[in-house]
C-alpha cells in the first residue's frame, strides 16, 4: 500500500508527538517531516517529498498563513495538501485559510479518527480505515462530516443556526428523498421537533445559511465541489433546491463508494 506522506507544523511538541505516533499506526500513512514554525516548514519542503501538512496558525518566526503565502508566492509545486488546525475558531480565520488553499480547517481539540478521515479524503485514499468490518461505506456516521467540510469550503460557518438545520434536511432528504417534496409540511417541521423550534424559523435560518455562503463569493468553490456548472452567482437557488442539490451529492457518494 502507497503510503501518504505527512508534515507536522506546530510549535507544540507534545500535540506533535502524539498526532505523529497515531498517524505512524495507520497502514496508509506515515510522518516523514516535523516543525516547529513556518519557516522550517518551507526549508524542509524542498529536501522532503511530502503529501498532507497538518498546519497549526499560531507559531512564532512564521506563523501558519505566512507559511502558505510564502508557499504560494515561490511557486511550490506540487504544493502538498494542507489541513490547518488550530484553538482559533474565528469565521474569518478559516476564510483567510481556505482563501490561502487549505483543504480543511479543524478547530483543537479534534479527534484524531476523524483527522484520518480528512486526509483520505483529500488525498483520494478511500475509506478510512477504522471503519470496522462490516460497516457500510460511506453510511450517514460519515454524512456528518462530508457535510461539515462542504459547509466550511462553501463559507457556511458552523455557528449559525442554519447550519445545523441544513446539515438535518440533507440527511432527512438522503435517507427519503421524497421529503423534499414535503419542505414546509413535513421537513421544517421535523427538522424543528429535532432542536425544539419552530417550523418558520427553520425555513428562515437555512434561509440566511445560503445567503451567507452567496455574500462570501464561493460560488466557483461549490460548482467545483460538485463538478459541473450547477449554480450561478446572480441565479441563487431556494431551500428546497439548495437542500436537493447537497442531498444528490451524498446519494451519489454513497452509491458510488
Amino acid at each position: 500500500m502507497e503510503q501518504i506522506r505527512m508534515m507536522l507544523v506546530d510549535d507544540n511538541a507534545q500535540l506533535r508527538q502524539g498526532v505523529r505516533d497515531y498517524l505512524n499506526t495507520q497502514e496508509d500513512m506515515t510522518v516523514v517531516a516535523e516543525c516547529s514554525n513556518g519557516l522550517e516548514a518551507l526549508e524542509r519542503l524542498g529536501k522532503t517529498p511530502v503529501d498532507v501538512i497538518v498546519l497549526d496558525i499560531i507559531m512564532p518566526q512564521m506563523d501558519g498563513y505566512s507559511f502558505l503565502e510564502e508557499a504560494h508566492r515561490q511557486g511550490i509545486s506540487p504544493m502538498p495538501k494542507v489541513i490547518v488546525v488550530s484553538a482559533l475558531g474565528r469565521d474569518d480565520f478559516i476564510t483567510r485559510a481556505i482563501s490561502l488553499g487549505a483543504s480543511f480547517y479543524m478547530v483543537k481539540p479534534f479527534e484524531l479518527p476523524t483527522l484520518c478521515s480528512r486526509i483520505r479524503e483529500i488525498t483520494g485514499h478511500g475509506i478510512p480505515l477504522e471503519v470496522a468490518p462490516g460497516t457500510p461505506a460511506r453510511t450517514l456516521s460519515t454524512i456528518d462530516e462530508r457535510l461539515s467540510g462542504l459547509f466550511l469550503t462553501i463559507g457556511i460557518p458552523a455557528h449559525i443556526k442554519g447550519y445545523n438545520f441544513l446539515r438535518e434536511a440533507v440527511k432527512m432528504v438522503v435517507e427519503n428523498p421524497d421529503v423534499i417534496n414535503r419542505i414546509t409540511k413535513e421537513l421544517y417541521p421535523g427538522i424543528a421537533r429535532h432542536f425544539g423550534t419552530s417550523a418558520s424559523k427553520v425555513e428562515r435560518a437555512i434561509r440566511h445559511a445560503i445567503e451567507v455562503a452567496w455574500s462570501r463569493g464561493r460560488i466557483d468553490t461549490l460548482n467545483k465541489a460538485f463538478g459541473c456548472k450547477v449554480v450561478l452567482r446572480e441565479d441563487k437557488p431556494t431551500n428546497g433546491e439548495f437542500i436537493a442539490m447537497l442531498a444528490d451529492r451524498m446519494t451519489i457518494e454513497r452509491r458510488t463508494a
